[in-house]
């Protein structure tokens, strides 16, 4: 089954919801704003995301480094 998730990056947490390819919530979660947080959120999730989405601004590069 697809599934897709959208994050939205704040200074402290961030909010994530997954959706599947029919635009019903499969999870939630308010994750702090560190890469290992959400790699270790991802990963107990257990299913690989289609795709993963974030909104262009500033704060979100703290993430990919």
């Amino acid at each position: 089954m697809k599934q897709y998730a959208g994050i939205d990056v704040s200074l402290e947490y961030s909010s994530v919801c997954v959706v599947d390819a029919d635009g019903r919530i499969v999870r939630e979660a308010k994750i702090l704003s560190e890469p290992d947080a959400l790699i270790a959120w991802f990963g107990a999730h257990g299913a690989m995301m289609e795709r993963i989405g974030q909104p262009t601004r500033r704060m979100p590069a703290a993430l990919c480094s």
